[in-house]
């Protein structure tokens, strides 16, 4: 099953960041969401039943997120839903996933400041026409490195 939607929660655990053999990128970490309703009898927010999902970011949604997101935070999460049914011999469950697609800041429940993040990779080196671009190496600003701070309301 694979199916594209969006949700928001809190961020439970504090995010596992790792780089594979191959150099992929990769940041999860549990996500509790769980909806809100006004009992008008009782004159307050209800919580219902809390849902639990794995977030798994890859490439470079993955390195932004290590830096950005932090156990606690509220978040919101668009991306590709996984379930998937498993046993280890012992015991037997289902895992409910999201493969992130994009993701920030709920800002529902506080501000952030944006900082776009920047990559610099190397490139072929081209005849210079002036002296200026003779001083300068051959590097190419393409994306960018994680930095964003978040104010809590």
């Amino acid at each position: 099953m694979s199916e594209t939607l969006s949700v928001a929660g809190l961020v439970a655990t504090t995010p596992r960041h790792l780089v594979t053999q191959d150099g992929l990128p990769i940041t999860s970490f549990r996500l509790a969401s769980s909806s809100r309703r006004f009992d008008r009898a009782q004159n307050k927010w209800i919580d219902g039943e809390t849902n639990w999902f794995t977030i798994t970011s890859f490439r470079q949604l993955a390195i932004n997120s290590a830096g950005s997101v932090n156990k606690g935070d509220r978040v919101s999460v668009t991306g590709k839903l996984r379930v998937r049914d498993w046993d280890n011999g012992e015991r037997a469950g289902t895992s409910v996933e999201i493969e992130a697609d994009s993701m920030g800041h709920d800002l529902a429940w506080g501000s952030s400041v944006f900082t776009r993040t920047v990559l610099v990779r190397e490139t072929e080196p081209a005849e210079a026409d002036s002296d200026f671009e003779d001083e300068l190496d051959s590097a190419e600003v393409v994306a960018a490195a994680p930095a964003l701070k978040t104010k809590a309301k």
